[in-house]
């Protein structure tokens, strides 16, 4: 890796939602993993001495863990961008004061325009409206936001929630489709016919546990753990040359797709 400019922070395995398609296979008996706050903060340290523009938080749920707040005021005191990719299924007034720091944007999936059918997708009675009001919210503090729409079953409205968010006021709206990755995989075996082809160019993926992906989809080619090593290590060892070669290798032989959307599932 010549550059690293973005690092996904997976800070917890917890999460309020169990859908079905969750690449990372969180839920409410998720944890937050062995990486303690201060783990985090010398990483996120690390992404900005390496020149990282933007870190973005992920879960499960990143507004489950209670040093959140801490993390996202540390990445902006060390000149990082931050996103917080949340279900919005429930924010606490602190919380909304952290989001609308300068720097700071945060990001959500959405289902469709139907209560019921999103209810289905996140396996969660009420995450419709909760996330629907919490984007409402969000817009009216202005914090920047980001909608992600989730394909993931055929029938399902996603032409009615687009029209929705729009009318809503939400102002970058994007689609992707569910990957075959964590729940997602659905008994199968994932592989890198998953990926954009863009893994570990300039961006890695860091886990609950520590361990660093070239890619949040890319669970399954581990690099190094940063518990172990420092982050500058690990993006320039041999671990993570063999794997970007492997990945150059067989996305040249295919027509390279758009690069992957952070998101959460």
């Amino acid at each position: 890796m010549n550059e690293l400019r973005f690092a996904w922070l997976e800070i917890t395995g917890k999460c309020q939602l169990r859908c079905g398609h969750c690449y990372a296979s969180s839920g409410p008996s998720g944890t937050d993993g062995s990486m303690s706050p201060s783990d985090w903060t010398r990483v996120i340290t690390e992404v900005s001495r390496l020149g990282g523009r933007m870190v973005q938080f992920i879960g499960g749920e990143p507004t489950l863990h209670r040093s959140l707040p801490d993390l996202v005021n540390h990445a902006l005191e060390v000149g990082l961008e931050v996103e917080v990719f949340s279900n919005l299924v429930h924010i606490s007034s602190q919380l909304w004061e952290v989001f609308a720091r300068p720097g700071v944007r945060l990001a959500t999936s959405y289902y469709s325009v139907d209560a019921a059918e999103h209810a289905a997708i996140t396996r969660h009675a009420s995450s419709h409206v909760r996330t629907r009001r919490n984007i409402v919210e969000a817009l009216r503090r202005s914090i920047p936001l980001r909608v992600g729409l989730i394909d993931v079953k055929d029938g399902q409205g996603i032409e009615g929630a687009y029209e929705e968010l729009a009318a809503l006021g939400v102002r970058e709206i994007g689609i992707d489709r569910a990957r075959q990755v964590g729940r997602g995989a659905r008994g199968q075996t994932s592989g890198v016919e998953q990926l954009c082809g863009n893994c570990g160019r300039g961006q890695i993926a860091i886990a609950p546990d520590g361990s660093v992906w070239p890619c949040v989809f890319s669970r399954w080619l581990s690099v190094g753990n940063v518990r172990q090593a420092l982050l500058s290590e690990i993006i320039t060892g041999s671990a993570m040359i063999d794997t970007s070669e492997h990945l150059v290798a067989h996305f040249d032989r295919r027509v390279r797709s758009a690069p992957c959307v952070p998101t959460e599932y």
